[in-house]
């Protein structure tokens, strides 16, 4: 029984391969961008677990030189001589490969290089020789470096024995040691042998892992936006598919197919082609993700310094998933049909506008719905802290204003059917409303591409502004410097003192406040300080404070992350603390900063000497040139201000491409979706036609009304879709940011650019509708004939 009811249905189709084509690629739509954001996901987490296996993050203490770049091997030996068990390690670049030399025989365990000799086909002393890559990042090494391919290496980096990264760094010296977490019981203490290195432990450490949590869960976010906006297509043909079935159904039902049984075929159906339309998708995705992913890359690279996998895998845990919410997603869509199935009698479904009085009657309930909603996600997000509060409210808010749209717009048109003063303009708005619930959904994806795009332009416009004061704040010297010794340091300072040239020594340490890492500064502080920087919130006069060294300033995600304002204390160290004399904001820095006055920092660390420097001059050129000749510092250390606004901008333009382009594939995706339920729409809307055109009205004439239909709804939707946009902008830059990256950032409103993202939608909509238009235009008479010769 069950497999006859199936091929009944599965005859639908066959008749409307339109609809099947809606059904299929909007399945396959959601599907593929789902699926190519997880594939991305997931390569970088990939690439984040190799990462962590090649160089042992976050596990291992480490020794690293207070001031310098680098450890001597002098130091290494002594280290070891006096019971030390640490191994070392070289770091550097090669043609922009990263390459870490490191010693087999004393490394922990569990790094990957540590057995590598024993599990590698190489064997003896050309093992030595050698070096580790993954098979992409061998391909940049010439013929006269011998590289061995293995798979578990990270992107972007190669491994080999100290020795032989020695050789082709050019280094003599050692980048930084790990320390073996099993040690000697008496050893001497670090201090004692070497001063002038400390140990760095893994709390102090920044997990890249972590640091890019924030910006993934945001990929993913996306990825959930355009899945359901890709959903919406799904739902959509499936109902009009239901409308059109009603007395093959109805037909069903009289010759003695139970409820059940035709609940399981249809669900079995649907089931089917969403496993058909989810493999197209999952194809698509790939593609999708291998477009997208060099720009991630440049992302996370710029932002955090992560590398990862340029290529792509065809890994299980993406394309399941992919799977697994397609199938889910279409068990949502076919929900509210199966229910209605179950409620309509076996007679009602036959009548025309049955399945349209039913829908119709769900407008004022998702109105309810839409206000219930948006109180639980409102209510979630403040008694519950974190980002998946944020985004919960963030989808809350984009639900509540999807199923709140169609009972907005019926409340227009019945107002301006109140106002027409023709019986043309009273029929056109009361056939627009009969038409509303199959244009709903559509106009609901709509509605979430717009207010989408709105909220994002706004706040990345908003980043961008805001980035730009900032830049001009804290780049306000117009030289940037990096001293190689402290005999430099202290020559410089003569040189710029001697000329009268205002200079900015900066010294700064990684250390543990508050039980946050973080990056503990001491400046000296002049009118360039006082003059440029904006704080968020501060006490009077902050800067007299800081110089007197009775109060400090920390950045915006400190603040957050120790949860102190300002007034309150910090210890600086185990016995000294300070009150917070200002916030200052410290867009796209991922680690929280603590600012002290150059003697309070002289006096916690007098080992360490000034090495960064800003200069304020009227001509950097002709200084630079002073300093690279009389001085001796590489013009390689020395950055202008123009060069390092440049290189900030590109990163920060950089960061924020993915996100444009799933945006445009968004309004893509909603623009399709009005096309496809226009498309389905045609062949109902016939009967209805076919009496304005017996009244007198053209073929040409009702075309261009659909046309004009069309635009209006979409521009009812842009308006709507204003406010909601704003709202979500808002939560984007007041929650979630906070929440994400630990700064919060002021909101500009954009109205050219609403106005522009408004106009696209009602391009996209009117595009959308001049092909079903001009199918209209171009019916037969005889079909529009053929309504008034057969009961309906």
């Amino acid at each position: 029984m069950i497999v006859s009811c199936l091929f009944t249905l599965l005859s639908h189709w066959y008749r409307n391969p339109l609809q099947i084509f809606a059904y299929l690629s909007g399945v396959a739509l959601a599907t593929a961008l789902w699926s190519g954001v997880q594939a991305i996901n997931h390569e970088a987490k990939v690439s984040y677990r190799a990462a962590a296996q090649t160089l042992g993050e976050g596990q291992y203490n480490l020794i690293r030189p207070k001031q310098d770049k680098t450890i001597s091997v002098v130091d290494y030996v002594n280290l070891r001589k006096s019971g030390w068990l640490v191994s070392p390690v070289v770091d550097g670049y090669f043609d922009n490969v990263r390459l870490l030399g490191m010693d087999p025989l004393t490394l922990p365990s569990s790094f990957l290089f540590a057995n590598a000799n024993l599990t590698s086909s190489i064997s003896g002393n050309d093992f030595f020789e050698l070096l580790m890559a993954n098979e992409n990042t061998s391909k940049n090494f010439g013929p006269n470096i011998k590289v061995i391919v293995d798979k578990n290496v990270a992107p972007g980096m190669a491994v080999g024995d100290i020795s032989l990264v020695q050789r082709l760094l050019n280094k003599n010296s050692i980048s930084y040691l790990i320390v073996n977490p099993t040690q000697p019981l008496e050893q001497t203490e670090l201090e004692e042998i070497a001063p002038h290195l400390a140990i760095i432990n893994t709390e102090q450490m920044t997990n890249i892992s972590q640091l890019t949590d924030s910006f993934h869960l945001n990929l993913s976010a996306f990825g959930l936006l355009s899945f359901a906006v890709g959903l919406f297509i799904v739902h959509s043909t499936i109902g009009l598919a239901f409308e059109q079935r009603r007395a093959m159904m109805r037909s069903m039902r009289s010759m003695g197919v139970s409820i059940r049984t035709l609940i399981i075929s249809v669900t079995t159906e649907m089931m089917i082609l969403a496993m058909i339309g989810a493999v197209f998708g999952i194809v698509l995705g790939y593609l999708i993700a291998g477009l997208l992913l060099p720009d991630v890359a440049a992302t996370l690279r710029g932002l955090y310094g992560a590398n990862i996998s340029g290529t792509l895998q065809l890994r299980p845990d993406w394309w399941l998933s992919g799977l697994v919410i397609a199938l889910l997603g279409t068990g949502v869509a076919m929900s509210s049909q199966i229910w209605q199935i179950t409620k309509l009698p076996i007679l009602a479904s036959a009548k025309p506008r049955a399945w349209m009085v039913v829908t119709t009657s769900y407008f004022t309930l998702q109105m309810k719905a839409s206000v219930v909603l948006l109180t639980l996600g409102s209510i979630f997000a403040i008694l519950i802290d974190g980002l998946v509060a944020g985004f919960a409210l963030l989808g809350a808010l984009l639900i509540a204003a999807a199923i709140a749209l169609p009972a907005f717009l019926a409340w227009c048109l019945r107002k301006l059917q109140k106002s027409a003063n023709t019986p043309l303009w009273d029929w056109f708005w009361a056939d627009t409303r009969q038409q509303l619930p199959g244009l709903s959904l559509a106009l609901m994806a709509l509605l979430l591409a717009v207010s989408a795009n709105i909220g994002v332009s706004t706040m990345v416009s908003s980043f961008r502004l805001t980035f730009i004061s900032f830049l001009d704040q804290r780049l306000a010297p117009e030289l940037f410097l990096q001293v190689a010794s402290k005999d430099q340091s202290s020559e410089l300072n003569t040189f710029l003192s001697e000329r009268g040239i205002e200079v900015l020594p900066l010294m700064s340490v990684e250390t543990v406040i508050s039980k946050q890492p973080a990056e503990l500064f001491g400046i000296k502080i002049g009118d360039t300080y006082r003059e440029n920087w904006r704080f968020l919130d501060a006490v009077e006069n902050p800067w007299d404070r800081v110089q007197l060294g009775k109060a400090i300033i920390v950045n915006e995600q400190f603040a957050r992350r120790a949860d102190l304002w300002v007034s309150d204390r910090v210890n600086i160290s185990p016995d000294f603390t300070l009150p917070i004399a200002a916030i200052v904001g410290d867009y796209g820095n991922p680690k929280g900063q603590v600012i002290v006055n150059e003697e309070l920092f002289s006096n916690l660390f007098p080992q360490l000497y000034p090495a960064r420097f800003g200069i304020r001059t009227d001509n950097p050129a002709e200084l630079q040139s002073q300093i690279i000749n009389q001085i001796g510092i590489d013009k390689n250390s020395i950055i202008d201000q123009k060069s390092l606004k440049a290189f900030s901008m590109e990163v920060f333009e950089r960061t924020f491409l993915v996100t444009s382009a799933l945006n445009v594939l968004t309004l893509g995706v909603a623009s399709f979706a009005i096309l496809m339920s226009l498309l389905t729409l045609a062949d109902r809307r016939i009967p209805q036609l076919s009496p304005v055109w017996a009244l007198g009205l053209t073929r040409s004439q009702l075309g261009k009304l659909e046309l004009v239909r069309a635009v209006l709804l979409a521009l009812f939707v842009v308006i709507f879709s204003i406010p909601t946009g704003l709202v979500l902008a808002w939560v984007l830059l007041n929650v979630i940011n906070v929440k994400a990256f630990g700064w919060q950032l002021p909101m500009f409103l954009f109205p050219f650019e609403y106005l522009k993202l408004g106009l696209y939608a009602v391009c996209a909509a009117f595009l959308a509708a001049t092909w079903p238009s001009l199918r209209l235009i171009k019916t037969p008479p005889s079909d529009l004939l053929k309504v008034f010769a057969s009961e309906r």
